[in-house]
């Protein structure tokens, strides 16, 4: 079998195949690896692994394909998406569709036919080949027929859309590409666009980076209170600093470590970066009651920085903003132990080096983490005193993290939205410099606020993030 799919490609001629399932999904084998880790030879057929690139949502390989008797050499990518949940459909198109944009501007115009396949050659298989087909359709025709698509492909080939779900949701993702369109910018282009999109249209009185940031807004997803259920049971509703915006229930960071009769909830929701899933956990500044379940959230999930961006005891919050770490000295919050090992200041950031334990878990040894005060962001401003200044805290936090290995990072500041999700936006984008030459400040905010509505919330924070790119690249 494996043999036969590889003849297919090269005689097919296919350069790009898109894979749509995980090996293995709710314990059973979804599909048997049919690429090597180096190189293996599949009847007449050598295949060589040249190249992994993983990011958040998708894993793209290379591959070197020969065939005994042919003196020419195929180069053959393979696109893993592996974000699209066990059942069901993805929660949002944000990640799809960019992934779907990247296989579409990887595949040279002379190859032949992408290979499509999911577990069963049905369903995530049938809605792919729908949105690649409607997008083109919307792009050289200007409308979309979205029934008649589904129709003919049914007709060729039973199931390909399986569940009414998947209908709606081939419409939603539809909705969401026209909406949003390509928001993307090479670095080479950036400062020209940029300045462009700053200008503002004597007619609407409006800029395009406005514009942009209302349809970020329109396309955000609104919470219904079934989908922040567990926020909202009453044992837990008093460890939440404010009920305004609440993390969704598909994002939670659920606490492991037990202690007493505390429930296993705490605000804090799980998010992607562009580079890994669930690379940061962002939740608001503890209160006096969480501050035993803020030191768990960080020894479950293994986070290895704290990124602090609001000050203590803020006079415009209903609760105060009490320092939840021990300085100096060790202290016991429930089960953990924290100890403080060193710390460093400056004028924009004080660094602290915490030892952690559980002492319930000794076995499992101890974590170290870092712990990043930023200084610079005052009080009711939307956005850092210094461009400067949060580029080097980035830059901290990036070189502790890369030293650290698969650590997650905690973020937090008043509320958990604006002044974190931020911090996350930029990561994101400075990720998506290093590794694509690319900007893309809209799929940051917008993948961000899949997780937490409120992340980026201003348009002021959402402007921050184009201008730190701006510094960031003028540094370079």
């Amino acid at each position: 079998m494996i043999y036969d799919f590889w003849r297919m490609v090269w005689q097919e001629n296919c350069f790009s195949i898109v894979m749509l399932t995980k090996l293995v999904e709710v314990g059973r084998m979804k599909c048997f690896k049919y690429w090597p880790e180096d190189t293996e030879l599949y009847g007449d057929i050598k295949i060589t692994l040249l190249k992994t690139e993983t990011l958040a949502e998708y894993t793209v390989r290379t591959f070197a394909m020969e065939r005994r008797g042919y003196p020419a050499k195929h180069e053959v990518c393979q696109f893993h998406l592996t974000s699209w949940p066990e059942h069901g459909v993805p929660y949002h198109a944000t990640g799809l569709l960019a992934f779907l944009r990247r296989v579409k501007a990887s595949t040279p115009p002379d190859a032949g036919p992408v290979v499509v396949h999911c577990s069963m050659g049905a369903g995530r298989t049938g809605c792919y080949i729908v949105l690649d087909v409607m997008l083109d359709m919307a792009e050289c025709e200007g409308v979309v027929d979205i029934y008649n698509c589904v129709k003919t492909l049914c007709s060729r080939r039973i199931n390909m859309i399986q569940t009414e779900e998947q209908y709606v949701f081939i419409h939603d993702a539809i909705l969401e590409a026209c909406l949003c369109g390509e928001t993307g910018i090479p670095v080479s282009e950036f400062a020209p666009a940029y300045k462009e999109m700053l200008k503002v249209d004597s007619q609407s009185n409006t800029s395009q980076l406005r514009e942009e940031f209302q349809t970020l807004n329109s396309v955000t997803p609104h919470l219904d209170v079934e989908e922040c259920s567990v926020s909202l049971m009453p044992r837990n509703r008093e460890k939440n600093r404010s009920m305004d915006v609440l993390p969704p229930d598909r994002s939670l960071a659920f606490l492991v470590t037990t202690e007493g009769e505390s429930s296993n909830y705490i605000n804090a929701a799980l998010a992607d970066s562009f580079l890994r899933p669930a690379a940061f956990v962002v939740t608001p500044h503890p209160l006096p009651g969480t501050t035993t379940d803020f030191w768990r959230l960080i020894y479950d999930y293994s986070c290895t920085s704290v990124v602090m961006l609001n000050q203590l005891n803020q006079s415009n919050s209903a609760w105060p903003c009490l320092q939840y770490w021990p300085e100096p000295g060790i202290q016991q919050f429930g089960p953990m132990t924290v100890e403080l090992l060193s710390r460093t200041a400056d004028d924009d950031v004080i660094i602290r080096l915490f030892r952690i334990q559980n002492i319930t878990r000794l076995q499992e040894g101890q974590l170290v983490v870092r712990h990043f005060q930023f200084l610079r962001w005052s009080p009711y401003r939307d956005v850092p005193d210094s461009k400067k200044a949060f580029l080097s805290l980035l830059a901290q936090v990036h070189n502790w993290q890369r030293e650290c290995g698969e650590g997650r990072t905690i973020v937090h500041c008043l509320n958990g939205g604006g002044r974190s999700g931020t911090f996350c936006a930029c990561t994101m984008i400075l990720e998506m410099i290093q590794h694509h030459s690319m900007v893309d400040v809209f799929f940051a905010a917008k993948t961000l606020r899949n997780s937490k509505p409120n992340m980026v919330e201003t348009m002021e924070q959402y402007r921050f993030c184009y201008e730190l790119v701006q510094e960031y690249l003028d540094c370079l």
